[in-house]
């Protein structure tokens, strides 16, 4: 299988709404984070639970935990060989449906332009 291109979504400003919430946790949850990144590059489609799972409407959580702090990292997959992390958050029991509307909005806004929503310094 070949390895999947993980793309940061950006917003229409410019920020990066992954990477600036990767850059608000400690050094330990953001390697936690940034293995379980590279884990989807190397398995993409193939990867599952405990890992990652499917929510609902085509977006995906991936899975990190520090101590009692569960981390979710949403996504979606774009052609074959691509995936999109949406944004990142905590959570305490289930994912809040907010969270997964503003990948599925993210999501929209890629598929319309991907070369505008394409934070090109991430992989």
């Amino acid at each position: 299988m070949p390895r999947i291109e993980v793309i940061a979504y950006r917003e229409a400003d410019g920020s990066v709404p992954l990477l600036d919430w990767l850059d608000g946790l400690s050094e330990r949850a953001r390697e936690k984070c940034l293995v379980k990144i590279e884990m989807l590059v190397e398995s993409g489609y193939e990867l599952r639970r405990p890992h990652c799972d499917l929510l609902e409407r085509g977006i995906w959580e991936l899975r990190a935990r520090t101590g009692h702090v569960q981390y979710r990292m949403l996504y979606f997959f774009h052609g074959q060989n691509a995936v999109i992390l949406s944004h990142g958050f905590s959570k305490e029991r289930y994912v809040p449906g907010i969270e997964i509307e503003k990948a599925v909005r993210r999501r929209e806004c890629y598929l319309q332009n991907p070369s505008a929503h394409r934070y090109q310094g991430y992989t």
